[in-house]
């Protein structure tokens, strides 16, 4: 009996398909932390796949825990941030894990022009996590460095659409 469960579990495993990047039509969402300083919040992401390595999507964020000194000096406006997005992905190239994906990229915002580097891994063909670190590269007002003018790092769970 112990023997035909170890060999369902394997083949069970083996159809299992968890790649972090699948090339074109591939879909993902992503929900996480956004962390920077002075103010935490949340972060979403939307990526769709356009080629072997390529993707473009969407990704916006919201600083929900702002600190005390600048909570009156802010509104909504500054808080959110939207990014039509850019990204290589690399997990395939790099050939680490099929479930492990590198994906740095470019960004136009509300906020700047900027850059991310990303890596997410599947731990199913549905559910995985990801960590993302993004900064800009040319910001539109230099006299405006409160939310998202700044290096920025978000965290969370990614899931396959």
């Amino acid at each position: 009996m112990k023997k035909l469960i170890v060999i369902v579990a394997l083949l069970a495993a083996g159809f299992v398909n968890a790649q972090a990047f699948n090339g074109k039509g591939d879909q993902k969402f992503q929900v996480g932390a956004n962390f920077q300083d002075e103010a935490t919040g949340l972060n979403l992401t939307y990526d769709y796949g356009l080629g072997e390595n390529i993707s473009v999507g969407l990704s916006s964020s919201y600083a929900l825990g702002v600190d005390d000194v600048i909570a009156d000096l802010t509104d909504f406006g500054d808080r959110f941030d939207l990014k039509a997005r850019f990204n290589a992905n690399l997990g395939n190239v790099i050939n680490i894990d099929e479930n492990f994906d590198v994906y740095p990229g470019l960004s136009l915002s509300l906020k700047n022009f900027g850059g991310h580097v990303g890596t997410r891994y599947f731990f199913s063909s549905g559910f995985g996590l990801y960590a993302e670190a993004a900064f800009p590269l040319a910001k539109y007002d230099d006299n405006v460095d409160l939310f998202y003018n700044q290096f920025t790092f978000n965290i969370g769970a990614s899931f396959n659409l």
